[in-house]
């Protein structure tokens, strides 16, 4: 039989939590630079706590964002956050406070100009 939660793992709470996954390709409207795209990174990782939330939260999500996808999970997962969109762009904590992270923050777009 078919599971329609396979890409769900069983919690110790009985809660099930999403597997995070890597970002689908995705392209900026005009391409970019690195040195552009990492501005921006760092623009919204400066404001993002200044939106709502917990200060720790947005950091393990930084963390987590940053790094691969093994490490990525188990920073979520010790946060307690609950991830909505396996791409970590939509997640929660456990009071329920919502944070939205951008694409450009989690994964290069298709459109970067490589720099020499």
């Amino acid at each position: 039989m078919g599971c329609i939660g396979s890409s769900l793992a069983k919690s110790d709470g009985g809660e099930r939590k999403k597997k995070i996954e890597k970002p689908k390709p995705w392209a900026h409207s005009e391409p970019i630079t690195w040195a552009h795209l990492v501005k921006m990174r760092e623009e919204f990782w400066d404001t993002a706590p200044h939106y709502g939330g917990r200060r720790e939260i947005w950091d393990a999500l930084r963390a987590a964002a940053e790094a691969d996808l093994t490490m990525a999970q188990a920073v979520v997962d010790s946060a307690g956050v609950i991830v909505q969109n396996s791409d970590l762009t939509t997640c929660y904590d456990e009071r329920g406070a919502r944070y939205e992270l951008p694409k450009y923050v989690l994964s290069e777009p298709t459109n970067l100009i490589k720099e020499d």
